[in-house]
């Protein structure tokens, strides 16, 4: 382990919140884990294991846990943005209105500038390395079979970016609304998740369902709100740290109620839900299928979302003892520094082995044989070894650049929140459209517009610029990671 990850190691405050940096690795770990497994590649394209092993959809009860970490996020965003506030410039007492929303304004500026940076810096390199390897391919007449998959599966999970910067940009309205109201705030967007299901599944209103890509995701990241305010009940707040420590006896009990309660209530709100309702069993997309409990997500994903959190709550504790020893915490401030990268990469070093099998002619078993399972080992570890090594390539550019020493001029709110509304459509785009067809023009409907990937990496680039020139010199705030 590097001599700069033990200095970073040894240097955190006894305020971090260790097991977030925990929950956050370990949830993109088993999203990577479970990419790698899903996938069913035979010579004539990629499958999903899920839809070729029915049985096994109720895996994904553990193993969808992508609410986890936008309800990290919330915890992370929650404290980022209030230790910005913290430190923004006083105005005058004859000015002060303006002055404190002038210097809000900037605040939100710089927050956005910090946390895009720690997004889009990785995810831009990554579409750029993709985007000249899409067009040499199409250059040179290829683009058909594995290849092709490829291009369109590569850019895929990038939704998942894109919804992450709606988390960013929704989070100062969304936090006041929780200092007011707390846990009403978290209601209503769980309730009106639940009237867009009753207006889709009960009174067949069309297109309502893409609310949800906000309601549903927006009310697990006000969680996250709720567990900075040390609302969760297991002593999770503003400044408790590793070396916090946990309840003993009755107190210990009562600490764990609202985790249990939630992931209770949660686990037999889905069962509920897919037993008696129109959701599918799976917590992931299936292919054909004709609603999915992931886009858009539905009320039996948040219940999932619920469950998953208050489980992982009531483990905070153990693990919190675990995080204790030096070892465990450097490992996960290592792997918390690589994170985004290697997620970013996952999908081509997996692709990429599936490729080497066929191009070495080594035969593909038909999925979920005994064969292709005996293979799964060794195709795992050449994933493994495949991303590390694209990881250590590319590595450098999830470090942002330093905050320069001067404040967001005034009125750069605005400006930030259109160049967010572009990167957040821009990826999003990038994500359903693909790098395949790049010389055909290839597009997608976005919000009932059609998209093309250069169109889409125009308009996230343009959106990170208006961000950058909004937010530049935004003082350095809390380094939760996003």
């Amino acid at each position: 382990m590097g001599s700069a990850v033990r200095v970073l190691a040894e240097a955190t405050p006894a305020t971090r919140d260790r097991y977030v940096d925990l929950l956050r690795v370990g949830s993109l770990a088993v999203v990577v884990l479970g990419h790698w497994m899903m996938a069913a590649v035979t010579p004539d394209g990629v499958g999903n294991l899920l839809a070729v092993v029915p049985a096994l959809q109720p895996l994904t009860w553990l193993l969808q846990v992508m609410p986890v970490f936008f309800f990290v996020g919330g915890f992370s965003h929650a404290l980022s943005y209030r230790s910005l506030l913290r430190k923004r410039p006083e105005g005058s007492a004859a000015s002060a209105s303006a002055a404190s929303t002038t210097s809000a304004d900037s605040v939100y500026a710089a927050f956005l500038r910090a946390r895009l940076q720690r997004l889009l810096r990785p995810t831009m390199v990554f579409v750029l390395v993709w985007g000249v390897v899409a067009l040499l391919v199409q250059l040179l007449g290829g683009g058909g079979g594995l290849t092709g998959v490829t291009l369109r599966l590569v850019t895929q999970p990038l939704w998942f970016i894109g919804i992450y910067l709606a988390m960013v940009a929704f989070t100062p309205p969304l936090l006041r609304l929780h200092e007011r109201y707390g846990w009403g705030a978290f209601a209503g967007l769980a309730g009106a998740a639940a009237a867009v299901d009753v207006l889709r599944f009960a009174a067949g209103v069309p297109y309502v369902e893409f609310l949800n890509f906000a309601f549903v995701w927006l009310a697990v990241h006000q969680l996250g709100f709720l567990r900075a305010d040390g609302r969760l009940g297991t002593g999770a707040g503003t400044g408790s740290g590793a070396g916090s420590t946990p309840s003993t006896g009755l107190g210990a009990l009562r600490s764990l109620r609202v985790p249990a309660l939630l992931a209770g209530g949660g686990l037999i709100g889905a069962v509920v839900l897919v037993a008696a309702g129109p959701y599918p069993l799976s917590m992931v997309g299936m292919p054909g299928e004709k609603v999915s409990n992931m886009a858009p997500p539905t009320l039996a994903l948040l219940a999932h979302g619920l469950w998953l959190v208050g489980a992982v709550e009531l483990l905070r504790a153990p693990a919190a003892r675990l995080l204790a020893r030096p070892r465990a915490w450097r490992t996960v401030v290592a792997a918390n520094g690589v994170a985004m990268t290697a997620f970013l990469w996952h999908l081509t070093a997996m692709l990429g082995v599936y490729g080497a099998l066929l191009a070495l002619d080594v035969p593909l078993p038909e999925p979920a044989t005994a064969a292709w399972w005996a293979q799964t080992p060794l195709r795992l570890a050449a994933a493994a070894a495949l991303t590390a090594a694209l990881v250590a390539a590319f590595r450098t550019f999830e470090h942002p650049a330093p905050p320069s020493a001067t404040t967001p001029a005034p009125g750069s709110g605005p400006l930030a929140a259109l160049g967010a509304t572009l990167c957040l459509l821009g990826v999003l785009g990038l994500s359903m459209v693909g790098l395949g067809g790049l010389l055909e023009g290839r597009t997608a409907l976005l919000i009932a517009i059609p998209v093309s990937a250069p169109a889409a990496v125009a308009m996230t680039l343009g959106g990170w610029l208006l961000v950058e020139r909004a937010g530049r010199g935004a003082v350095r705030g809390s380094d939760q990671r996003p």
